[in-house]
């Protein structure tokens, strides 16, 4: 029987709320208040390289503005108090005359209005009178909401490379693709030598977009603010360009690419793409990931009129106070609440087959067996819930009963849920959750959320939940809902555990991780992810003890290189990878023959040998 090649997590990184997010040190922001004297040190290092402190980062005062300047607090990427808006106006005269006004030449509309009455003053300027006229006064608004998830304050992504005008999503892009790719600890020129030019696979977007000034935002807006679009703004701004950016400026690849979109759930389906690749052996491997950056008035003011987001006046309420939002605390999943909290990020993972991984002697951070995803049906409105998730997250617990048995199902799983923290959510997911854990007789399901942390980072967001799935597994914590301190009064949890605190669990024991998503419009996806102990013990099954032992002296040098950057990176960062203009081919530096094509850079070919897939169907 042909075997199904086990798609392995070999890489993770990127950029979120909580930090870096390769050698789990955003994780460990996550649980800080967990962690030993060593690994909290560790920690504030790591945060002050990346917000550019020059302060010691053992001081009690530069603890204290880490913690302030990280995860969801108040905004900070633009003036909440002066949000450019206009208003709308008609002027008419004062005494019943025309209204007249003067204005320079070049200012008149190209197309003057059939009512205008143009009189010339000199050469430059005209005055026009008009009975009546429709004005957009330019006017300044509050923003009614006033968190968000933010990138640690002093990390500027568009200062670590020549990021000429580029969207901040796609800023974020290349340092979380650099980052994800370096933290493998194995050079890209040794993976292009290692696996054909066609057997790689970037599967990356943004489930929005780039919608800040240098992408759509500028396309859509800058007319009507007298300016002009720039060249860039479409290209830029298009959802699956993340994924183009890490082909183009990271990878230099010329393998499978897609961006593909599912709102919430995108990282999911991206990650569900990779795998699905990797165990039909299409592909050996593949980058997936997703950036995000829509902490914009606009995107989050049309939230704000969905009545999605958690708005100041709300959250006073909920805490009984008329000063000012407990800005941290803004969002509480499966608690009394009032809305979800946007936030940016960047996650990136790097997949390979287990073979390649042994081989290379690749880290083994984990592994995924398969993501589930099903539509909502009928449906009373677009980002109303429905029943797939009933039918992701049954068929997730399934597959770990089948894989693991049924005692790793009842007492070696967690979930790390979608946990918006909106009202509908509260009741539907842990609904969803509750009655699938006692189905499967699973006494008190462990139910992690840390959009609490982090806020709702749209495409990335099943990123973070992976990136403290797999902190978890290294240092033994599930974060807690801390942001809460009781679970609403409709609340589905008589079979899960909801912890307020910091849980300490056994990495051994907790074989199996569920990533759950829902998405807008249905697009709902639940991944199983299995621990790296779990891994190992696989693939040993599978390849042998010496294969094995061969992997561990492999991984020496690999670990040896990942560390090496991991510590640069606390020194003061490493530039990301971007090869703008680098290693550019065209058709004259292939060497085409009729059975194979070589690239130059790659070790091997791209064969075109290929078999017919329907011999059955052949004349």
């Amino acid at each position: 029987m042909k075997q199904t090649r086990l798609p392995v997590i070999v890489g993770f990184g990127g950029i979120n709320g909580a930090g870096r997010v390769s050698f789990h040190h955003a994780y460990r922001r996550l649980v800080i208040e967990a962690l030993s004297e060593a690994q909290r040190s560790r920690t504030y290092r790591s945060l002050a390289a990346l917000m550019n402190l020059q302060a010691d980062a053992g001081s009690s005062e530069t603890r204290a503005y880490i913690d302030a300047h990280t995860l969801v607090r108040k905004i900070e990427l633009f003036d909440l108090n002066d949000v450019l808006c206009h208003k709308s106006s008609l002027l008419r005269a004062d005494d019943g005359d025309a209204l007249s006004f003067i204005v320079a030449r070049r200012h008149l509309p190209d197309h003057v209005p059939a009512d205008w009455q143009l009189t010339a003053v000199d050469d430059r300027t005209v005055r026009v009178r008009v009975a009546e006229l429709n004005v957009l006064f330019p006017d300044r608004r509050k923003s009614r909401v006033s968190s968000a998830g933010q990138v640690p304050t002093g990390f500027d992504p568009a200062a670590l490379y020549p990021s000429r005008n580029h969207p901040r999503g796609l800023q974020l892009t290349v340092f979380g693709a650099s980052d994800a790719l370096r933290s493998t600890g194995i050079d890209l020129e040794r993976l292009k030598q290692s696996v054909a030019p066609d057997e790689f696979a970037v599967y990356s977007g943004s489930a929005m977009g780039q919608l800040d000034a240098d992408g759509y935002g500028g396309l859509l807006q800058n007319s009507l603010l007298g300016k002009r679009p720039t060249s860039k703004n479409v290209p830029l701004g298009l959802s699956e360009m993340p994924g183009d950016f890490v082909n183009a400026y990271v990878l230099g690849s010329v393998g499978g690419t897609a961006g593909i979109i599912g709102a919430c759930a995108t990282f999911l389906y991206a990650v569900r793409a990779g795998i699905a690749d990797i165990r039909a052996g299409r592909k050996r491997l593949v980058m997936v990931g997703n950036s995000e950056a829509p902490i914009v008035p606009d995107v989050i003011e049309g939230y704000r009129i969905m009545g999605a987001l958690a708005e100041d006046d709300a959250l006073m309420a909920l805490d009984g106070r008329s000063d000012f939002p407990d800005y941290r605390r803004a969002c509480r999943p499966f608690s009394d609440n009032c809305g979800f909290t946007v936030a940016e990020g960047s996650v990136y993972a790097i997949l390979m087959d287990d073979e390649l991984a042994l081989e290379l002697g690749a880290r083994v951070l984990g592994s995924v067996p398969e993501v589930f995803v099903n539509a909502d049906g009928y449906k009373k409105s677009i980002p109303g819930p429905g029943i797939g998730n009933y039918l992701t997250v049954g068929k997730a617990m399934a597959l770990v009963r089948a894989m693991l048995g049924e005692g790793a199902l009842q007492h070696g799983t967690h979930v790390q849920a979608h946990g918006t923290g909106t009202p509908q959510n509260r009741v539907t997911e842990s609904h969803i959750l509750n009655e699938l854990a006692r189905i499967n007789g699973i006494e008190r399901l462990p139910v992690g959320a840390v959009k609490a942390y982090l806020g709702h980072s749209m495409a990335p967001a099943g990123g973070d939940q992976l990136s403290a799935v797999l902190g978890m597994w290294a240092h033994g914590w599930l974060p807690g809902i801390t942001t809460i301190d009781h679970i609403a009064d409709d609340v589905h949890a008589s079979h899960l555990h909801l912890p307020m605190q910091h849980l300490e669990v056994d990495p051994q024991r907790m074989q199996a991780a569920l990533i759950n998503s829902k998405g807008f419009g249905g697009n709902n996806a639940t991944g199983v992810f299995l621990s790296p102990a779990k891994t190992l013990r696989m693939l040993e099954q599978r390849w042998g003890r010496q294969a094995m032992l061969a992997h561990a002296r492999a991984n020496e040098q690999v670990e040896q290189q990942a560390a090496d950057y991991d510590a640069a990176m606390d020194q003061g960062g490493v530039p990301p990878i971007y090869r703008f203009g680098e290693g550019v081919l065209d058709g004259d530096d292939l060497d085409i023959s009729r059975d194979a094509i070589r690239v130059p850079g790659f070790g091997k070919p791209v064969r075109l040998d290929l078999e017919d897939p329907f011999p059955d169907m052949a004349d």
